[in-house]
């Protein structure tokens, strides 16, 4: 009885996050929105992912362009960090990312770049095509779907606004 009752609250928390994720069909049109709209992410974000600390810092958008970067470590030791770049394109949005390595090596060709395409904007939140971010008072939450060797998993990232 207790390890059906557990599967059960297992099953129902990973379908949770699954549905937090959404998707662009094959041949889908991006959503519509604007840069300004996300002007709630800004900020220093601190909290828990992949195992371990993650920080996030967006500053506000400028010229239709909203930068932001994001570093993990565990046990002290920085793993990887990233540079993000949230970029109007006519009536939608991208949010294009790099990855670099402790040593600063990139993770990403020079010419090529980690995308992100909008879904749509809700308030206080937005849904690219295999990332969501919600906020809710002082704090943000990111799911993001991931596949490795064919099995297709959610992270999910906590934050709490911070100052510097």
């Amino acid at each position: 009885m207790k390890i059906t009752f557990l599967w059960s609250i297992l099953l129902f928390i990973g379908s949770s996050a699954f549905a937090q994720v959404k998707q662009l069909e094959k041949d889908q049109e991006p959503g519509k929105g604007k840069v300004s709209e996300l002007n709630w992410l800004e900020g220093f974000w601190t909290g828990t992912g992949f195992g371990g600390d993650c920080e996030e810092v967006w500053m506000p958008a400028v010229d239709d362009h909203m930068v932001g970067t994001f570093r993990f470590w565990s046990e002290g030791k920085l793993v990887f960090s990233e540079f993000m770049n949230i970029i109007q394109e006519g009536e939608t949005f991208s949010l294009k990312l790099k990855h670099f390595s402790a040593d600063l090596t990139p993770w990403e060709e020079k010419d090529k770049w980690t995308t992100f395409r909008l879904v749509e904007v809700g308030e206080n939140a937005v849904y690219f095509h295999g990332l969501t971010m919600k906020r809710e008072g002082d704090e943000i939450k990111l799911w993001l779907a991931l596949t490795e060797d064919g099995v297709r998993t959610i992270e999910e990232l906590v934050y709490v606004k911070k100052e510097f």
